[in-house]
C-alpha cells in the first residue's frame, strides 16, 4: 500500500462520516501494534494538506505487561506528536486477581475506559481507534455467532452525556495492506505480549472470514456494504453521517 493510498481509504471514511471536523484534538489510542501505528501515521500524513485544522495526541494505556515501548516513543518524537503513556494494572486485575478464562472482553473494556479518561484529561474532543475493514468485519461474524444480532462498530459514536466521541477511521483499509505497509515504510511496533494474543474469538472468525474469501472473493466488500445499507436500526450497524451509534 502506497502513502496514497493509505490516504485515500482514510480521507473517504473522514469524509463519508464527518470524522474530523475544525478545530478537533484527536486523541489516537496507540498499543503500539501495527494497526494503531498505521492510523497515527495516516493522520499525521493528513494534517499537512486537510481542509480543517486538527490536532493530534498520542496515547498509550500499558497493561502491565513490561512492553518496551521506546520505538514507539522515538518515532512520536520524529513527527512531532505527543505521546502520553498511562501505567496501569489492568494486566494483574484481568489475569491474577480475576483469573478470566476469556480476557479479552474485561481487558478491552478497562483499556477503553483508561483510554476515554485520559483523552478527556487531555482536552480532547475526539478519540480515534484503530479499527481496521477486517476488524469490522470479525465483529459482526462474532456477534451472529455467538450472540444472533447484526452488530459491528460504527466509524462515527457520539454520546449525548460525554463530549467526546469516537471514530475509526480506518474502515477502508483491509488488514493485509496494513502488514505491506508497515513493512514497506519501516513504521515502527511492539509486540503484543498479552498471553491471550493470537487465541481469541475474534481470531477464530477473522480465519473463518480468510477461508470463505477464498470461497467468494468478493465476500469482503460485500459484507461491508451489506452492513452499510442494511434496513435495520441504526444502532446495530455502521451509521451513515448524522446517525449516532450509542
Amino acid at each position: 500500500m502506497k502513502d496514497q493510498t493509505l490516504l485515500k481509504h482514510l480521507r473517504k471514511c473522514i469524509q463519508e462520516y464527518d470524522l474530523i471536523r475544525e478545530g478537533d484534538r484527536i486523541a489516537v489510542g496507540i498499543s503500539g501494534g501495527k494497526d494503531s501505528m498505521i492510523l497515527i501515521t495516516g493522520l499525521w500524513m493528513l494534517k499537512r494538506f486537510y481542509p480543517k485544522h486538527f490536532d493530534l495526541v498520542g496515547i498509550i494505556i500499558d497493561p502491565g505487561f513490561s512492553m518496551d515501548y521506546s520505538p514507539i516513543e522515538t518515532y512520536f518524537e520524529k513527527l512531532g506528536i505527543p505521546l502520553l503513556i498511562e501505567r496501569t494494572e489492568i494486566a494483574k486485575i484481568v489475569f491474577d486477581a480475576r483469573k478470566e478464562p476469556h480476557p479479552c472482553a474485561l481487558c478491552s473494556n478497562m483499556r477503553r475506559a483508561a483510554l476515554t479518561a485520559a483523552a478527556e484529561r487531555e482536552n480532547c474532543g475526539v478519540l480515534a481507534l484503530g479499527h481496521h475493514k477486517d476488524d469490522y468485519l470479525s465483529t459482526l461474524f462474532l456477534s451472529l455467532v455467538y450472540e444472533g444480532k447484526f452488530y459491528t462498530y460504527a466509524p462515527l459514536t457520539e454520546y449525548e452525556d460525554r463530549k467526546i466521541r469516537i471514530i475509526r477511521p480506518l474502515l477502508y483499509v483491509p488488514e493485509a495492506a496494513i502488514e505491506n505497509y508497515v513493512l514497506g515504510k519501516s513504521v515502527p511496533t511492539v509486540k503484543n505480549v498479552c498471553p491471550a494474543d493470537g487465541q481469541t474469538k475474534r481470531q477464530e472468525m477473522q480465519d473463518l472470514i480468510e477461508e470463505l474469501q477464498k470461497r467468494y472473493p468478493k465476500l469482503k466488500d460485500r459484507l461491508l456494504r451489506a452492513v452499510q445499507t442494511s434496513d435495520i436500526p441504526d444502532w446495530v450497524r455502521c451509521s451513515p453521517p448524522g446517525i449516532r451509534d450509542s
